[in-house]
């Protein structure tokens, strides 16, 4: 008898009810929520995975859909209807140029240390232009290197990935749409002209908030 009793006490919802509850959380959640934290807050029993699955079809090709960012997911407005929110939503970051091929380098060779970032760029990389892109929240401290000295890595984050519509650093675009798209420059390589006279002139408008 108490077995059956326990048993009726941990029965999860039916899983219309677990889809609303996980929509319910995501519209209530600004940032992505991965599934450890879903059945953290569901119910016992639950099983937030499929019902992601759900809510994932519920919504495709409606006006927000669901994404998933890393091993975690949010509600976001389609791509094709951006340009609806810009007007109230749109934030200019002005980032030097500096700013934003360190950024691209961490994107696209991370984990990277500071050395292979000046390697890289050929020029010195100061503390601002990296802690300009640790205060945006789109780069954090990596796991050190098991080498001498063992420096620190930079990667990536899930605000990064999340800003630009990405659900791994895997899905960023390659150099041929980077230049279709205008944002890579054939420029000559770094040293042999005014490249980086100051990292902090040349202030480029870029990095839009569209979301």
């Amino acid at each position: 008898m108490d077995d059956v009793q326990n048993e009726s006490l941990f029965k999860a919802p039916p899983m219309a009810e677990q889809e609303r509850m996980v929509e319910a959380i995501l519209f209530a959640t600004a940032d992505p929520v991965s599934i450890k934290e879903l059945i953290g807050r569901m119910p016992h029993g639950c099983n937030p995975a499929e019902a992601l699955v759900y809510v994932g079809k519920k919504y495709d090709g409606r006006g927000v859909h669901l994404v998933k960012i890393e091993d975690a997911y949010a509600f976001r407005t389609a791509p094709d209807l951006g340009f609806l929110m810009q007007k109230e939503t749109v934030e200019v970051r002005k980032l030097s140029r500096a700013a934003i091929e360190t950024l691209a380098i961490v994107a696209y060779h991370q984990p990277v240390t500071r050395a292979e970032i000046e390697a890289i760029r050929g020029v010195s990389v100061s503390r601002g232009t990296v802690d300009q892109l640790i205060e945006l929240e789109w780069v954090r401290f990596g796991r050190r290197r098991m080498t001498p000295g063992r420096p620190v890595t930079f990667v990536v984050t899930a605000g990064f990935l999340d800003h630009f519509g990405l659900e791994n650093a895997r899905d960023l675009p390659g150099l041929k749409e980077l230049r279709s798209a205008g944002l890579l420059e054939n420029r000559p390589p770094p040293g042999t002209g005014d490249d980086d006279k100051d990292e902090d002139d040349n202030q480029v408008e870029m990095f839009e908030d569209d979301a």
